[in-house]
């Protein structure tokens, strides 16, 4: 299986420190959060990576280079300009290949292990899906979450698609299939939401809730509470 990190983005919320360094190198205890991503990927057996970026990209490629030292083979998918989700994912799909491929978002921190990704794609397999999301609890700046987990795994936009449903947040961890971004073109901005929105209403998107420790690391508050969780973690051992 092969996995793409999306990287491009500029960062905004986070200035000034994105002003001279791309988002994914931000340390967080003591190393780039784009690493941690790599080493669990690494841990988990996946060894081919995507790596898209836009904004002071050439840092990113300079910072981790072919990925050897994670044990990693790693790929660049450069942006001119930040493509939005999908449009990023479908200029890079020459890259990722002809099979279902794990996505997470450069700016989060999750414990989720995608060792659990391979079962996750025979299960698109098995029941004919287009993608599956990792849903996580509402964050207290997303209070709304973003779409309605079944009892019966798949994901829906509208209540009425599922009545039994609850709102979760998506946590920028998902796998997809290629024949998501079938018409998206390359090399042209596009978001990933009305795709899935799409999907959704073909009962095609599938998703799992997970709850314990997801931050989506987009403002300097939450860059400062996950080092201190991290402190505290590391004072504990």
């Amino acid at each position: 299986m092969r996995a793409m990190i999306l990287a491009a983005g500029r960062g905004e919320r986070m200035r000034p420190l994105t002003d001279q360094m791309p988002k994914p190198l931000i340390p967080v205890a003591g190393k780039p959060l784009i690493q941690w991503h790599l080493e669990k990927l690494a841990q988990a057996g996946i060894r081919d990576v995507v790596i898209n970026h836009a904004w002071l990209g050439n840092m990113i490629e300079e910072a981790l280079g072919s990925g050897q030292q994670f044990g990693l083979r790693l790929q660049y998918s450069a942006e001119p300009q930040a493509l939005e989700t999908a449009g990023g994912i479908a200029t890079a799909l020459p890259l990722l290949g002809e099979h279902p491929f794990l996505v997470l978002n450069g700016d989060i921190w999750c414990d989720w292990d995608p060792a659990q990704a391979a079962s996750l794609v025979q299960q698109l397999a098995l029941r004919q899906c287009l993608a599956w999301l990792l849903m996580v609890p509402n964050p207290a700046q997303h209070p709304q979450g973003d779409f309605l987990l079944g009892t019966d795994g798949l994901v829906h936009d509208q209540p009425s698609q599922s009545p039994n449903g609850f709102k979760h947040t998506f946590a920028g961890i998902g796998l997809y299939h290629p024949k998501l971004f079938a018409h998206i073109p390359t090399h042209q901005p596009a978001k990933l939401a009305p795709l899935l929105r799409q999907a959704m209403t073909h009962d095609s998107v599938l998703g799992s809730l997970h709850q314990t420790e997801w931050i989506d690391v987009g403002t300097p508050e939450r860059l400062a509470a996950l080092e201190g969780k991290m402190a505290a973690r590391h004072q504990t051992k």
